[in-house]
């Protein structure tokens, strides 16, 4: 499964990092201690959290991961977005809480770590 095959099936915006729409999705993770999903997260998994400062990205971009889905209706920064767009970071959006959002990931296929 593709993070553009996520999107096609949830309610997402894509706000950065459009040409990493066709990376392939590993798994989820859902944290928003950014100490843990270093620690944690696998490469290649969609990252599920309410954080929107630029610290994300670097996260993002450390651990490998395919995407980063900031939940809850929180606004990425401007800064973060011009980051994940330079970096290449897949950045969305939701209005649906974190919990709902595992939801839908884990019925679309997508497995935690």
């Amino acid at each position: 499964m593709t993070v553009n095959d996520i999107v096609k099936s949830l309610p997402l915006t894509v706000v950065a990092g459009g040409d990493g729409l066709g990376a392939e999705v590993t798994g989820g993770y859902v944290s928003d201690l950014l100490s843990n999903v270093m620690g944690h997260a696998a490469a290649g998994n969609i990252w599920v959290t309410m954080q929107g400062h630029q610290n994300i990205v670097a996260v993002a971009s450390l651990a490998g991961l395919a995407a980063v889905i900031v939940a809850g209706g929180a606004v990425p920064e401007r800064e973060t977005v011009a980051k994940a767009e330079s970096e290449g970071i897949v950045l969305l959006t939701t209005a649906l809480p974190s919990f709902a959002v595992v939801g839908l990931l884990y019925q679309s296929g997508v497995k935690g770590q």
